[in-house]
């Protein structure tokens, strides 16, 4: 089933030759300016916003869009314009005009939960007196548009986000697509209503007002690139740069894949409400030949996904055909260019669109959610999404894709400082990427670019606590011929009692390992480690109470290793165990190495003969193709792994 409603939006040009005759010097002009102007906005966000979250943690994006409402940018993904100009004609928008919203029901799918408030701003074109040809007053060429998670827009727990609501009614403040600024006039009754539901409101109005502005400059700047080569040119620029990277995707991705079809499928473990169990995640992924007649392309079918949750894990997928979603599943595929270097070069705007089919369920399930069900934690499926669809096609490569990647959490206190007054600390930290047939995983990287941890001097001075220890997360990595990426270690002292919050999977279930390789540690949080009072605390929390004194120690989630771990280098593993990444108890454990000498003797080293004959004293390993680690087996009844893990 396809979702439509209430408007359709086909992908097409603005040009009748679909840019063929645009300069390519100019174009590369044009997406260097693109990407400046980009880059210049949420410079502007970051320098001009309050909250830690916009500001310091960085999860936002800025996106440029044309009238057609593609996407030109591939910097990062972003939101959508659908929504604004489905509900507002683009022949009546006006110079100055800011548009709003954040109700994920009516985003055409551009919206996850409602933290993420998103501003759209249309770009005219106004004639130039040494450049009239193509330029049209009054006329809307482009939009600019930002979003971001914001620290609290109202519901029923602090940080907007509980993890045990049943309605969406729950989550906060549900604003459809409004002009927030009329022609340059703010609109001071929606501000005021919006901060008037927030626990922060200072900080959600000086957001507001950095990302109008930054966006309004974005316009002015763009506009200015219009002014000076004309609306015909500019578009043409627009229509190549799209065509290119279809082109470029075609040739170098999709070659890559064999035709066929394969199935592959991944969970979330719980929804906050239900007890722990298999959400299952399922694709169907099938590649066209390039006879098809309906085109050359990658179909992915989601037919076996799990029911919708009575918890906040669901995401309205399905609108618009999944035009969200075709770009923000997109970057994995860059995993098949011929180098690492080459993928960092390929950017993903709407020029991936006509490339994916997307066959979506009926109604009912975690990707096609009925009004009003919950949605705050969607990230327990889009993120696992991007893991189900590297999974799948591993499966049709013989493994060469990456493991399992880390995925976001948001961990936070919340409380009173020694003035009374309350505060709300909210953090995004990352964890370890997937081992690659290449080379290991990245340590504690962020799935939102650009996104980072909260600088210690800051949220010291700011909060009543003391940050003890940032470090990585010794063994967290999945064991493999290539490791997998580590996760983050913080330690965090309260100084006064407070509330422990966490919105996070991946604390039973483990980031998988695929060709042999092993699972990642998972997310686990512990209060007081080692004190009379230590305890685990579900990765679904809202209001855990820690007292005065306590230490909060996080550990986020280890990547998925590649490839057999006895195949390991053993002066790799000697490596990591000096740099204190694999324990030496892991050393012989995982990878069969053992060791001789010491660190504190620095004279740490490996016996060549026992370690291997202490390797070919192993077992055969698992015919399975991926590994999902001990929790899997907790949630299926005992399996170590589920039908669609083998070849």
């Amino acid at each position: 089933m396809s979702r439509r409603v209430p408007t359709d939006f086909p992908f097409g040009f603005l040009t009748d030759d679909a840019g063929a005759v645009a300069d390519p010097v100019l174009t590369e002009i044009v997406q260097g300016t693109l990407a400046s102007v980009e880059m210049e906005v949420e410079t502007a966000i970051a320098r001009t916003s309050r909250s830690p979250m916009i500001r310091d943690a960085h999860d936002f994006r800025a996106g440029i869009h044309d009238r057609l409402l593609r996407k030109l940018t591939g910097r990062s993904y972003s939101a959508l314009v659908h929504p604004v100009a489905r509900d507002f004609p683009i022949a009546e928008m006006r110079e100055g005009d800011v548009f709003f919203h954040n109700d994920v029901y009516r985003s055409e799918g551009g919206i996850g939960h409602l933290p993420d408030l998103c501003v759209t701003v249309p770009v005219f074109a106004k004639r130039s007196g040494a450049n009239p040809q193509g330029s049209a007053d009054g006329r809307v060429v482009a939009f600019v548009q930002a979003f971001g998670h914001h620290d609290d827009i109202g519901g029923a727990v602090p940080g907007s986000m509980p993890s045990s609501a049943t309605s969406v009614f729950e989550e906060g403040l549900m604003v459809p697509p409004i002009r927030l600024w009329d022609a340059g006039s703010p609109n001071r009754a929606a501000l005021a209503i919006m901060t008037r539901n927030s626990r922060m409101p200072e900080s959600l109005a000086a957001d507001l007002d950095a990302e109008c502005s930054a966006c309004l400059m974005g316009a002015r700047r763009l506009g200015e690139m219009f002014e000076r080569y004309g609306v015909a040119t500019v578009e043409q620029c627009f229509d190549a740069i799209i065509g290119r990277t279809t082109d470029t995707y075609r040739r170098e991705i999709l070659s890559q894949v064999p035709v066929g079809s394969w199935t592959w499928e991944d969970y979330a473990e719980h929804d906050g409400v239900d007890e722990p169990q298999l959400h299952a995640q399922r694709i169907t992924l099938t590649r066209t030949p390039p006879d098809d007649p309906d085109g050359e392309r990658l179909v992915l079918d989601f037919d076996g996904t799990g029911p919708q949750a009575k918890g906040p894990i669901n995401h309205c997928g399905d609108y618009s055909d999944g035009v969200f979603l075709k770009k923000w599943l997109a970057p994995i595929l860059r995993n098949l260019a011929e180098s690492p270097e080459r993928m960092a070069e390929l950017d993903v705007n709407e020029g991936v669109v006509p490339l994916i089919e997307m066959r979506f369920p009926e109604p009912g399930t975690l990707l096609t959610p009925v009004f009003p069900a919950p949605t705050n934690a969607r990230t327990f499926v889009i993120l696992r999404l991007l893991g189900v669809l590297a999974g799948v096609v591993a499966k049709a490569v013989d493994g060469a894709m990456p493991a399992d990647q880390e995925t976001i959490r948001y961990t936070g206190v919340y409380g009173t400082d020694r003035e009374g007054r309350p505060y709300l600390m909210r953090e995004v930290l990352g964890g370890g990427s997937g081992g690659r047939p290449h080379g290991d995983g990245e340590d504690t990287i962020h799935v939102v670019p650009d996104s980072r941890n909260l600088p210690s001097e800051f949220t010291e001075s700011r909060f009543p606590f003391l940050v003890e220890s940032l470090s990585l997360a010794v063994d967290s990595g999945g064991a493999g011929e290539h490791r997998g990426g580590l996760g983050y270690e913080k330690q965090i002292r309260m100084l006064r009692d407070a509330h422990f919050m966490s919105i996070a999977d991946r604390s039973i279930l483990a980031c998988w390992g695929v060709r042999g390789g092993r699972a990642g540690r998972p997310f686990q949080v512990t209060v007081d480690p080692g004190g009379p009072h230590e305890r685990e605390v579900d990765a679904l929390a809202d209001a855990e109470p820690v007292r005065a004194g306590e230490l909060i120690r996080i550990r986020t989630t280890g990547g998925g290793g590649w490839g057999d771990p006895l195949r390991r280098d053993p002066e790799l593993v000697v490596r990591d165990v000096a740099w204190r990444k694999v324990s030496p108890e892991a050393a012989l454990g995982d990878y069969g190495v053992v060791l001789t000498g010491s660190l504190e003797g620095d004279d740490l080293a490996y016996d060549a003969s026992a370690t291997d004959a202490e390797r070919a004293s192993r077992p055969a390993p698992d015919a399975a193709f991926f590994d999902r680690g001990p929790g899997y087996r907790t949630l299926a009844g005992g399996a170590t792994h589920a039908e669609v893990d083998t070849l």
